[in-house]
């Protein structure tokens, strides 16, 4: 696992041996991060990243130069990672929390340009991920929502969904 673009492009992340997280693999963030640059100027945007798990998606941002980015984890071993990688690749544009994201997205105060989740494919729950973004108002004017779920997800009824994207085993779905 790697960090594809930016001031840290090629720098490689190695979880310990019992890390729990299923990262997004190289091949669909790299594919996500092409989609994300002809729609946004990743150096202007606030990012919130739920269920960050070793933290690749958010560290992938902030090298891009993102403003700020939030990183979502419930998993205590997932945080100590997640803080001793922004140490060691001094990351200052990153806020973690150690929390639930379900009670992250209902109590926080903040706006995002774009917000990504990658829970559990089995997790419960996940299905009411899009409506609750918006029911709190999370996204600033022009925000996009992407999950990545599995092949057993729909989302395209979804009132805000725009497109899906698969990407081997990795499925994205994008509101706005």
């Amino acid at each position: 696992m790697r960090i594809i673009s930016g001031t840290h492009k090629g720098r490689h992340l190695y979880p310990p041996k019992n890390f729990r997280a299923r990262p997004t693999t190289d091949t669909a963030k790299e594919s996500l991060f092409n989609i994300l640059v002809n729609y946004y100027d990743l150096e202007k945007v606030k990012v919130l990243d739920l269920f960050s798990g070793t933290g690749g998606i958010g560290f992938e941002f902030v090298s891009r130069g993102c403003i700020e980015a939030h990183l979502v984890e419930k998993n205590r071993k997932h945080i100590s990672f997640i803080e001793k990688t922004i140490s060691e690749f001094k990351f200052e544009q990153i806020k973690v929390f150690h929390t639930d994201a379900f009670r992250a997205i209902r109590n926080t105060p903040d706006r995002y340009d774009l917000i990504f989740a990658d829970p559990p494919y089995d997790m419960p729950g996940t299905e009411k991920l899009p409506d609750m973004i918006f029911e709190y108002s999370l996204l600033k004017e022009n925000g996009r929502f992407i999950l990545e779920h599995s092949s057993k997800q729909n989302f395209s009824v979804h009132p805000h969904f725009i497109e899906h994207r698969k990407y081997g085993n990795v499925q994205f779905s994008f509101f706005e």
